[in-house]
């Protein structure tokens, strides 16, 4: 540099040229230019970026279109006493709302503390948290940190579907929409509301949504006492309801915990012992133990099962739904379902259902019913499907009853050397089924007589594999052997048939009308003669049975069992060859009907007669109550006369003589005086075994028998399951020991039970079968007014049985009383029929003979006559020890 005078003089005159001017003056310019182009673009990037912004916050959901509050509930269902029994939950549904003031502070704290500490101070964008999200970002490389205020993650979830985004762009515009929204909800709704609307939305993991449902699956407590601990552990699962899960990742929810609980302290939401405290707390070990517990509830039981269907039915009969629409309400409409169970009586049922020792077994075990299915792609393409046939040939079986085993184990290895042998190399398993069913099965159904309500159910015994499963109380349809003598025959004879107790039918070979096929008695071919209807419903007498119906007609017949609400009945039907075939015929008497019926219609129609005569269509639930509170159904019980008073009581009474001297002495309760009346059942082969009677209380009805039908040995266990049941339902409710009413249309009479007329002195009192006189009831009108003309008196030749004349000697004759009736077959009245011959051995001389041969069993008849299919065969085999008079012919 020149700092000469001349030197400087030089510089001067530079700067002050006319070039040195005119650049520098451009200089200046193309700055000013380039200043004002950073302005002019930061304004129109300014007024593009809000554009853009403003168009996409425009571009977001009307503020007033939106609904952000907690949809989809849990229903609840709860019995007769209001507990609740079962909850029903559709996806995403399982959810019980609670309000704000139910929600401890320490739940709400907990929430704020971790999600949104600032909650209640910005208005719903917290710019703070965006600000150090985006420098966190900086530092980290790491954009994925929150912000997401409390109410940005309630709209998320309602109006965005839980932001699942798969782009980044995506994910900004909804981000700006959502903070958009944010703002414009919190001047719409108060903060509590916001927080109330969260805290029952959010996922909480393990099919739980809300801060209600979470309390219970995890601690099986209400919210409102969660403590500290508990409610840092649900809290912490909001960040992820999957990898926070407490049961299935303990580790990540205690670590998330742990920053709950500093939070909180930090915060002021908790004190240093408080969190000391909690951070002590075991709290892993009781929700596993919780888990332990709910696992054992994974299935509805059968009674839930048959509500479902019921109440499904009744929202689209009553109140127009689609199926759809009633399946979404009842597993996602948060509806209140009021049962008619009694848990003190499904409890009874529960315990001795699930005792082993009340079935039979085969040595130390029960029977399995093995049904399996295999089906496979070959590696040419093949497809090949493999049944139980299949298996049976595999092992070599010869035996009917292949599907049955002892041994589980031995079963599921017979599948497995089977699945070894049928695939090859690169075939492929398209789809398997086994299914090990204990055997044999049974079900069994109360209801309250007065009232129609179903008390408990049981839909089968041994473990339940899933829901709305095949329930034999109410979807089996079953033969029911000679239950159905009282409701199809007995019940119509008495009430409009003209017919009584004391009405008598000769018990004796008969044919079904038109045909050679024979009617056959349980206890084969020997047979009683002139029998009362009281007597051949205590003996379960077939022939009496079949003879009444005849005379009743089996439309009557029919036409009553409708009026009792059977639904599985054919009326008329025609089969693949054309040839038409009916329920509406004699051996409907025995029960042999088409389809069979279920155990909890057959028990609805028998506690019609424990009703006085009033039908009540079954009930499984009173109201079902709308989330709100509202009565959406209400279950009004139908009910119809189908019967006169005194024919309830009529058989009633001659139902009682059932469990006191006939087939049903096994039912009668040990340890208490109740009385019981009631209809035993028995299938051809034995394949269904039934009990269905009543007390003053409560009416039931038990089956018992192989899904697939198989004979059985043991025929009286199903009565002592009934017997056990009823009786600890009774004593547990402290049941008093009254009898049944006898209606004021009853009245009683003297009879003669080889007559059914008027009893004569003398006559019927002195036969030489035993006395036939007996005081029975009658319905007001119906006495008969005829006296006995079955009986006389004769003098008989001692010597030679006959008719005496009067060339016996007096010491030789006796006046006895004979029973005056024309005999085509030998039955029990035959040796007591009043001779046809006069003596003869005194004018001839001839040697004494006995009168006649002893009862025995006609050889010219079939020693299995062959009912249909259902009828009731082999009744239970009665001694003489047990019934005396059934021996000596008294009544």
């Amino acid at each position: 540099m020149d700092f000469s005078r001349k030197g400087t003089i030089k510089k001067q005159q530079q700067i002050k040229s006319t070039s040195r001017k005119v650049a520098s003056k451009a200089g200046v310019s193309l700055f000013r230019m380039l200043l004002v182009g950073i302005v002019f673009l930061a304004i129109v990037g300014s007024f593009a970026g809000f554009g853009i912004l403003k168009g996409l916050a425009d571009s977001a959901p009307d503020i007033d279109q939106i609904n952000v509050e907690p949809n989809g509930f849990t229903t609840n269902i709860y019995d007769k006493d209001g507990n609740l029994i079962q909850s029903l939950a559709g996806a995403e549904s399982n959810r019980v709302y609670v309000k704000i003031d139910e929600i401890p502070e320490v739940v709400r704290n907990a929430f704020i503390s971790i999600e949104d500490e600032r909650f209640y101070s910005h208005d719903g964008v917290d710019v703070k948290g965006i600000f150090r999200a985006f420098f966190s970002g900086l530092s980290n490389g790491n954009f994925d940190e929150g912000a997401s205020t409390i109410t940005q993650q309630l709209i998320k979830n309602q109006v965005f579907d839980g932001g699942a985004e798969d782009n980044f762009t995506d994910r900004f515009i909804r981000k700006i929409q959502e903070q958009y929204l944010a703002i414009q909800l919190e001047d719409k709704l108060d903060k509590d509301l916001i927080l109330e609307y969260y805290l029952n939305n959010i996922n909480l993991g393990a099919g739980s949504y809300g801060v209600q449902t979470a309390s219970r699956r995890y601690f099986n407590k209400d919210v409102g006492q969660l403590n500290l601990s508990e409610a840092a552990v649900i809290a912490s699962i909001a960040q992820s309801p999957t990898y926070m899960n407490p049961i299935n990742h303990k580790e990540n929810n205690a670590k998330r915990r742990a920053e709950v609980l500093n939070s909180m302290l930090r915060l002021g939401h908790c004190t240093e012992e408080e969190y000391n405290k909690a951070m002590e707390d075991d709290v892993y070990s009781r929700i596993q133990s919780v888990n332990e517990e709910k696992a054992d509830e994974s299935y509805y039981s059968y009674f839930v099962d048959e509500l479902i269907e019921q109440a499904l039915e009744d929202l689209q009969t009553e109140k127009g739904y689609t199926y759809t629409q009633a399946s979404k309400a009842l597993y996602s409409g948060g509806l209140s379902i009021y049962t008619t169970l009694d848990s003190d009586v499904q409890k009874v049922l529960d315990n001795v259902y699930s005792n082993p020792d009340y079935f039979p077994k085969v040595g130390s075990t029960s029977y399995w019913e093995l049904n399996y299915a295999l089906s496979i792609e070959t590696s040419k393409g093949e497809t090949i499907h493999y049944h139980n046939n299949d298996l049976k040939e595999f092992a070599g079986s010869t035996s009917k009853n292949f599907s049955y085993f002892t041994n589980k184990e031995d079963a599921l290895n017979l599948i497995k050397e089977f699945k070894e042998a049928k695939l090859k190399e690169d075939d492929v398993i398209l789809g398997e089924n086994t299914s090990l069913i204990l055997q044999p099965q049974s079900s069994m159904v109360i209801i309250d007589q007065s009232t129609g309500q179903v008390a408990g159910l049981i839909g089968g015994r041994g473990t339940k594999t899933g829901n709305r499963t095949l329930n034999r109380a109410t979807n089996t349809k079953r033969q029911p052997g000679s239950v159905f003598k009282i409701l199809s025959t007995y019940l119509p004879a008495l009430d409009s048939a003209g017919m009584t107790l004391t009405s008598v039918i000769d018990d004796a070979p008969f044919q079904y009308p038109g045909t050679s096929k024979y009617v056959s008695n349980w206890n084969k071919n020997v047979y009683e003669g002139l029998t009362t209807l009281r007597r051949a419903i205590y003996r379960s007498m077939n022939v009496v049975t079949v003879k009444t119906l005849n005379q009743v007609t089996p439309q009557v017949g029919f036409d009553y069992l409708q009026k009792l609400g059977f639904t599985t009945l054919v009326d008329s039907r025609t089969d693949s060859n054309g040839r038409p075939y009916s329920d509406i015929n004699l051996s409907t008497a025995l029960g042999g009907i088409t389809d069979g019926v279920t155990n909890l219609e057959l028990t609805a129609a028998m506690a019609s007669i424990a009703n006085s005569g009033i039908y009540t269509e079954p009930t499984f639930y009173t109201k079902i109550l709308d989330h709100d509170g509202k009565v959406l159904l209400e279950k009004k019980p139908i009910t119809r006369q189908v019967m006169k008073e005194s024919t309830s009581f009529l058989l009633t009474n001659a139902m009682e003589d059932v469990v006191k001297i006939g087939t049903g002495t096994a039912v009668r309760f040990p340890k208490i005086q109740m009385p019981i009346a009631g209809k035993t059942g028995t299938t051809s082969d034995d394949n269904d075994l039934w009990f269905s009677g009543y007390t003053p209380y409560y009416t039931a009805t038990i089956w018992s028998g192989f899904d697939n039908n198989r004979s059985q040995v043991d025929k009286s266990y199903h009565k002592r399951i009934w017997r056990d049941v009823m009786e600890q339902i009774h004593i547990q409710k402290e049941l008093k020991n009254v009898p049944f009413t006898i209606p004021d249309s009853i009245v009683t009479a003297k009879i003669c039970t080889k007559s059914g007329k008027l009893a004569v002195e003398g006559l019927c009192d002195h036969y030489i079968g035993g006395s036939t006189v007996k005081t029975e009831y009658f319905a007001k009108g119906t006495v008969p007014t005829e006296k006995c003309d079955m009986h006389v008196k004769a003098s008989i030749c001692k010597d030679s049985g006959k008719i005496a004349t009067e060339f016996c000697p007096p010491s030789s004759t006796k006046e006895q009383v004979y029973l005056v009736k024309e005999e085509t077959h030998a039955t029990h009245d035959t040796p007591n029929i009043l001779p046809t011959e006069t003596c003869d051995v005194h004018t001839a001389g001839n040697s004494i003979i006995p009168p006649y041969p002893p009862v025995t069993p006609d050889p010219n008849l079939p020693s299995n006559p062959g009912e249909d299919e259902g009828e009731d065969e082999t009744e239970e085999d009665n001694t003489e020890s047990e019934f005396p008079d059934i021996f000596n012919y008294n009544y």
